[in-house]
C-alpha cells in the first residue's frame, strides 16, 4: 500500500534517518532525504537509492534549527512529489554537561532541532495529510523520552517533549486517516554511538568489544544493539495497514531499558 506514497525523512542521511529511508524505499515510497553531509557522498546516496530501489529520491539541506526551513522541506517536497504522505522525524543533536553548567546556546540548539523541528514539519505537513485523507507521523524519540539520565538535561526533555507533542497530534488527527506515533530506541550503533564506544575504549584503556559491552551493560538488559533496519522495519509497520488504528503510541525498542 505504500507503492508510490512520499516519505520525508529528516535526519536520513546517515544512521537511523538513513535506515529508515531504505526500509520505505524498499515498499516503494519516494524519498526526501535531509540532512548534513559531503555534497558528492549525499549525491551518490541519491543515485544508489534510485537505482538499487527504482524510487524518485531528492535532497534537501534544510537546517531544523529554522522554523523557515521546517516548513520549506515540506513545501518542496510536496511541489517535487505532489504531496507529503508519510513524514519521519528523526534529526537530532546531543549535548552532554550538567545543568548547571549547560551552555544556554546548546540547549537552544538540541530543543530546537529535536524537539521544534519536528513541530515546524508536523504543522506544515498536516493540510495536505488531511486534505487526502491519509497521512503517517512518526516520531523518532528516544528511550529517554520514557526515562531520564544525568548531564543530558536538554536531549532528555526534548526528546519527553517530542512524545507529548506526538500524543497531542494523535488526538486532534484520530478521526482524519493520519496516525501519530513515536518510536523510542535505546542504544543503536550508527556511527555517532560507534565514535562513543570508540572514545569510551580509549579513556578506559578497553578494546573497543569491551567498550561496547560497557556501554550496553549500563542501560540495555538484552545486551545487544538495536539495529538500524530493526528501526525500519518498525517504521514500516506504522506506516502500513495493521497500524491504521495505532496512534498516539510510544513504542520502545530498548533491550528492556525502560522496564526496569
Amino acid at each position: 500500500m505504500l507503492n508510490g506514497q512520499t516519505a520525508v525523512i529528516t535526519g536520513s542521511t546517515s544512521g537511523i534517518g538513513l535506515g529508515i529511508a531504505r526500509a520505505l524505499a524498499a515498499q516503494r515510497c519516494n524519498i526526501m532525504l535531509n540532512g548534513f553531509g559531503n555534497a558528492a557522498d549525499i549525491d551518490a546516496l541519491e543515485r544508489g537509492l534510485t537505482s538499487h530501489f527504482g524510487v524518485d529520491v531528492a535532497y534537501n539541506g534544510a537546517d531544523l534549527s529554522s522554523a523557515g526551513a521546517c516548513a520549506d522541506l515540506i513545501r518542496d517536497a510536496e511541489t517535487r512529489f505532489g504531496g507529503v504522505d508519510i513524514l519521519v522525524n528523526n534529526a537530532g543533536i546531543q549535548h552532554v554537561s550538567p545543568v548547571e553548567e549547560f551552555p544556554v546556546e546548546r540547549w537552544d540548539a538540541v530543543i530546537a532541532v529535536n524537539l521544534s523541528s519536528a513541530f515546524h514539519t508536523i504543522r506544515a505537513a498536516l493540510p495536505g495529510m488531511k486534505r487526502r485523507g491519509w497521512g503517517r507521523i512518526v516520531n523518532v524519540a528516544s528511550a529517554h523520552g520514557l526515562v531520564a539520565s544525568v548531564n543530558k538535561a536538554a536531549y532528555v526533555a526534548a526528546k519527553h517533549g517530542l512524545i507529548g507533542l506526538t500524543k497531542v497530534v494523535a488526538l486532534e488527527t484520530a478521526q482524519t486517516g493520519v496516525t501519530c506515533n513515536a518510536i523510542c530506541p535505546g542504544w543503536v550503533l550508527t556511527p555517532l554511538v560507534q565514535k562513543q564506544i570508540e572514545a569510551r575504549a580509549a579513556a578506559n584503556h578497553l578494546s573497543v568489544d569491551e567498550a561496547g559491552r560497557d556501554l550496553l551493560v549500563e542501560k540495555q538488559p538484552s545486551g545487544r544493539f538495536t539495529t538500524v533496519e530493526q528501526l525500519g522495519a518498525l517504521a514500516v509497520f506504522l506506516c502500513g495497514e495493521a497500524a491504521a488504528n495505532l496512534t498516539g503510541a510510544s513504542l520502545p525498542v530498548d533491550g528492556g531499558w525502560t522496564a526496569q
